[in-house]
């Protein structure tokens, strides 16, 4: 994206700076602040793009900032409302095993060596941070335009499970401005279909004037 002009910030979250680090404090709300102070920072109108869990959080800083978001993607993931696990009761949740990942998530078009890879580097998730809902106050979050890329299941699923009620897809219903994208491929689209992925976000970015 960078070398197609645009102007890329990648976050990483309070808590997730290595497997080291102390996260055991780290809450949703800690998350949300961190993704408002990067796009308060950013001088202008960001689009601001999400993948899986991190919908949470995203959908949070929209509701604290809208108007500094020219528009949201979400990448593999949704405005999600409520907490993501309210019942987890341990201190971190680490990237599951390669068993419960192919039982839980698809990995189309990942190879072995990028999946080693993923796992050394993978760092687990803040335990407060899925306890913990995004405050969600401000209805001017309701009109800020959302890009919704799908993966890891046709859009025609994940509508229906929208349907169904499920929290991490809560806020679908109520958005006003909603374009769906298929993307067929694993739920790390980052890395199974990285050109790809890059391409629809910088459309997204130009319709919205962003760099």
């Amino acid at each position: 994206m960078r070398a197609e002009g645009h102007d890329v910030t990648a976050l990483t979250l309070p808590g997730l700076e290595s497997v080291e680090a102390d996260r055991s404090t780290i809450t949703m709300s800690d998350h949300v602040d961190a993704i408002c102070d990067a796009v308060r920072a950013a001088g202008a109108p960001v689009v601001l793009a999400v993948h899986s869990g991190t919908g949470a959080a995203g959908y949070g800083a929209s509701d604290k900032v809208p108007e500094l978001i020219a528009a949201m993607v979400y990448v593999d993931s949704a405005p999600a409302k409520g907490a993501m696990d309210p019942d987890f009761d341990g201190a971190e949740l680490p990237l599951p095993s390669r068993e419960e990942l192919e039982a839980g998530e698809n990995l189309d078009g990942l190879t072995e060596e990028q999946l080693e890879t993923f796992r050394q580097r993978a760092v687990p998730q803040p335990a407060a941070s899925m306890r913990e809902a995004a405050e969600l106050r401000n209805d001017a979050r309701l009109d800020v335009s959302s890009t919704v890329i799908c993966t890891g299941a046709p859009s025609e699923q994940v509508k229906a499970w929208a349907e169904e009620g499920h929290a991490w897809l809560a806020g679908l219903p109520e958005l006003h401005d909603v374009t769906w994208v298929d993307l067929p491929t694993s739920h790390w689209p980052m890395w199974s279909r990285p050109q790809e992925l890059a391409e629809i976000i910088g459309d997204v970015a130009k319709a919205r004037g962003t760099a």
